[in-house]
């Protein structure tokens, strides 16, 4: 159990049956009343995000997480399977449990993430920025770097990004895994 004022980012607490991970939090200290809590929760299981506020002493059940390097081997069906970089222990992860997995190779690290009382796998989240090589994308036109104008680009692990004119096929893109956007090119 832990106090409802030491809830920080990355903090997760069982609350109705359910798993959540405090993503943002505020410490209020109105001019009447008494101190609360403003938290933002994120849903393991559907990613739904509730705004709840905890009351300054309130007790919640926190959950002991453990977060691991896992290395991507090969897809089987639905199932992603990675393995332990520590035990070399096999696990299939579902596709809906990895953040980022348009852009997921074989044999990239991701960090999962764990219960560690059940030893049940939450989900496992891809680097926030990964190197692509662009495999198809619409020749670039010298002279384009001017506009803020985007196409699209196939990349290898077969997901679309949308980047600038001036990229061509070959080229190596960093890719922000969150939201799939055009971070930069990358110098060889």
């Amino acid at each position: 159990m832990i106090n409802a004022q030491d809830i920080k980012i990355g903090t997760a607490i069982r609350m109705d049956g359910k798993l959540y991970f405090c993503i943002d939090f505020l410490h209020v200290k109105p001019g009447k009343g008494n101190t609360f809590m403003r938290t933002k929760l994120k849903d393991v299981v559907n990613g739904y995000v509730l705004e709840r506020r905890f009351n300054i002493g309130e007790k919640l059940e926190d959950v002991r997480v453990e977060r691991r390097p896992y290395q991507f081997l090969y897809k089987e069906g639905e199932d992603y399977i990675f393995m332990n970089q520590e035990t070399y222990d096999q696990v299939p992860i579902p596709k809906d449990q990895i953040n980022g997995v348009d852009y997921l190779l074989e044999g990239m690290v991701a960090e999962v993430v764990s219960d560690a009382s059940t030893e049940t796998i939450l989900y496992a989240d891809l680097p926030v920025k990964v190197q692509m090589k662009v495999t198809y994308t619409e020749p670039g036109i010298k002279g384009d770097t001017a506009t803020n104008s985007l196409k699209p680009a196939t990349v290898e692990s077969g997901a679309t990004v949308r980047v600038p004119l001036f990229i061509n096929e070959g080229e190596i893109i960093e890719v922000d895994t969150r939201d799939g956007s055009y971070v930069g090119r990358v110098k060889a």
